[in-house]
């Protein structure tokens, strides 16, 4: 099995990916659409192959797989990869060796035998409570659900109580914001209101240890702006903002928390390891609250690099200096893992 080169689709978080793999001595190949990624195309110093694509989806063809193969790639899954190639494409379409559990992926979803409330309630984790039907809530809700156009962004939609709760889902339909068929897959949640905070771990499989390595927090449009206007502003405006992620910022927890959220690590990597064996290899987030109690509520579960992870490309993650005794980003740890694994004969550890 040969690890030469690191193989990334073009988009969420695959400069971090590539810069760390430079860092480590790999050579990168970014998987791009074409006409459509200028910014990958601009960098010759950190990408050394390009492979275009009319669409993600082609990354299984024999053409792109043989080339890789050629290259002797390692793909690093984001979520960009797992929605625009899908499930079922990187699980049996794709021969090309990818870095971590590529089973893993699946149960980043909130609905269907492999979903995340599944792992958290197998690890213990608490998470919110979910209602099965609108006429069950009693309480403040929020309903998850992609949105009609944009089937990779999700829309939220926040109510007080069941009536609420009906009423704005339909004015949601009427303006074309979710659809018909977006709602069946949709989630009800309590609102749980406390800080968020995206936890990035690194579960190492060559160094036999949970790691966190980073912690950021979304930035939301335009959500962002919405509440930088006083309460009177808000109130003359009377719509509701909409939360589309459109960056990260660094963050920080205060020491006393860091002993549960790791424990809450560790435990889902446990959990994993039980119901997808191997389990978790390398990075994967759990996004969190943490109540006025300081006690922790997983909302959010991805089994794969986050996508706030660029933001601490070039500075590196505060928490893995902690681990490593230098600070890397979580691309960069990636690509250490595969860099070791390499040279101690642990490829089939890390690699699926």
């Amino acid at each position: 099995m040969r690890a030469d080169s690191v193989a990334c689709v073009a988009s969420h978080s695959a400069l971090d990916v590539f810069d760390g793999a430079k860092d480590e001595g790999f050579s990168t190949v970014a998987l791009c659409r074409l006409c459509s990624d200028s910014i990958y195309r601009a960098l010759p110093e950190l990408i050394d192959h390009y492979i275009d694509l009319k669409d993600y989806r082609e990354m299984l063809d024999q053409r792109v797989q043989g080339r890789l193969r050629e290259l002797g790639s390692v793909v690093v899954p984001n979520r960009s990869m797992a929605v625009y190639v899908g499930y079922e494409g990187i699980e049996r379409g794709l021969s090309v060796p990818v870095f971590g559990n590529r089973m893993m992926l699946r149960w980043e979803e909130r609905t269907g035998e492999k979903n995340y409330y599944r792992l958290l309630d197998e690890a213990g984790v608490r998470r919110p409570r979910t209602f099965r039907d609108v006429d069950e809530v009693d309480r403040p809700v929020m309903l998850k659900v992609q949105e009609a156009e944009r089937t990779q962004e999700r829309a939220f939609i926040i109510a007080t109580d069941a009536e609420d709760l009906k009423r704005k889902v339909r004015r949601a339909l009427e303006t074309g914001t979710i659809s018909e068929g977006t709602l069946k897959a949709a989630v009800i949640e309590e609102l749980l209101l406390g800080a968020h905070f995206n936890v990035n771990f690194f579960a190492s499989r060559v160094r036999r240890r949970l790691e966190i390595v980073s912690v950021d927090r979304r930035i939301q449009s335009d959500l962002d702006g919405f509440l930088r206007l006083t309460a009177r502003e808000q109130l003359e405006i009377a719509r509701t903002p909409s939360m589309i992620e459109v960056g990260h910022e660094p963050a920080t927890l205060r020491e006393s928390l860091l002993n549960q959220i790791y424990e809450m690590g560790q435990r889902v990597v446990e959990a994993a390891s039980r119901l997808e064996p191997p389990g978790l290899i390398g990075p994967f987030t759990l996004q969190l609250m943490v109540m006025p109690d300081l006690s922790a509520v997983v909302y959010d579960f991805a089994p794969r690099i986050g996508g706030g992870t660029n933001a601490h490309m070039g500075t590196g993650g505060n928490y893995s200096k902690l681990f490593l005794r230098r600070a890397v980003s979580m691309g960069r740890r990636i690509c250490i893992e595969l860099r070791e694994a390499r040279e101690q004969g642990m490829l089939d550890e890390v690699l699926t």
